[in-house]
């Protein structure tokens, strides 16, 4: 009898010791509140090793913890353009290419972005080229071409978007419709900025910030340091909203220099993206409830090392395309929620891991 009150004494310890464990991990697992999206565009493994290797301190994407891979092919084609990419990573669908926020069947698909904001978090967009552009355009706008970027831009005022910065000002004020949007950006609440300087100044509150007519000039004709800047003025606009947030920040030009066969552009390019890395990895680090996903939508160029010096911080490179190429591209990740994206998936599954970690629902 004895024997048996002890086993079930000692049994019923194991399980209150059990319990009270997944209780204290289930506690100290932080919430994902903010997700922080950073789309190289064109960036493989080749392009930020280049980065690593001619850079003379260590990158920010080398601090962090977890690495995967995610296949980019599109609905229509085994090499994706950027419009199905970024459609795909916005939305969970893979779709033809030149489409924007739309399945195969030309039917409208909601972005991580706007069901944030169906939930109540502010989200954003940043991007070196026209914020129109085929990656950004993916996550707000809904379109059959990649081209139509005035459309695109009209997709603006059918959301809430708290924030967005980069380049495309004409295809707001100066179209072939004659429309002028942004009075009704301003009308809608919106800071409307011309200037860095001008946004920095915002403490609160919409912001528009359209930096030039199309694209950005690329980082070694004056661009500065726009992008890790403008990161900085999107998270400490964003991060007022308690409920959260979600941002898409694209380092564009990468894929230009891949495009254009020129190693310099391209490491250029993956310095200045890695510059705005650590601008979110740094806020993620004091706020502990953001998780930062560093990935690109293709690879360009098809960028293979054949020569360099590690002592020297000098790569040879061989350049076997001048289009996009169909290898599957690095996905890093750091802070709460990082762990669920090692190994090999999908684009697509990069939208689900984020929707699902944000308790944003089903489709």
């Amino acid at each position: 009898m004895k024997n048996r009150s002890f086993y079930l004494l000692l049994a019923g310890l194991v399980l209150v010791s059990a319990w009270s464990c997944q209780t204290v991990e289930k506690e100290t697992v932080p919430e994902v509140r903010n997700v922080i999206l950073l789309i190289g565009d064109g960036m493989g493994t080749s392009q930020i090793y280049a980065g690593i290797v001619e850079n003379e301190t260590p990158l920010f994407m080398e601090r962090f913890p977890v690495a995967g891979f995610q296949k980019t092919y599109s609905f229509s084609d085994y090499i994706t353009d950027s419009a199905a990419s970024g459609t795909a990573l916005a939305t969970g669908r893979k779709t033809r290419n030149g489409m924007i926020g739309m399945d195969p069947d030309s039917v409208p698909v909601k972005s991580i972005l706007e069901l944030a904001e169906d939930h109540g978090l502010a989200t954003g967009l940043v991007a070196t080229a026209a914020i129109t552009h085929a990656t950004p355009a993916s996550f707000i706008a809904h379109q059959v071409n990649r081209n139509m970027y005035e459309e695109i831009a009209t997709d603006f005022l059918a959301t809430e978007i708290d924030v967005f910065i980069g380049g495309g000002k004409n295809h707001f004020a100066r179209r072939k419709d004659s429309l002028n949007l942004l009075p009704e950006l301003e009308a809608r609440g919106y800071f409307l900025a011309g200037s860095l300087e001008e946004a920095g100044e915002l403490e609160s509150g919409k912001l528009a910030c359209l930096l030039a007519p199309g694209h950005l000039p690329p980082w070694s004709e004056g661009r500065g340091d726009m992008l890790p800047r403008a990161t900085e003025i999107a998270l400490n606009l964003l991060s007022r909203n308690e409920k959260g947030f979600f941002i898409m920040i694209e380092g564009s030009q990468i894929d230009w220099g891949g495009h254009a066969n020129d190693l310099e552009y391209v490491v250029n390019e993956t310095l200045d993206f890695d510059r705005a890395v650590g601008k979110a990895f740094s806020f993620a680090e004091k706020d502990g409830h953001t998780l930062v996903i560093v990935t690109a939508d293709h690879e360009s160029g098809g960028l293979t090392h054949v020569g360099g010096s590690i002592a020297e911080h000098r790569v040879e490179g061989h350049f076997s395309s001048g289009d996009h190429t169909g290898v599957m591209v690095p996905v890093l990740a750091y802070g709460p929620g990082a762990e669920e994206f090692g190994g090999i998936y999908n684009n697509t599954d990069v939208f689900v891991k984020i929707r699902n970690l944000l308790h944003l629902g089903q489709e």
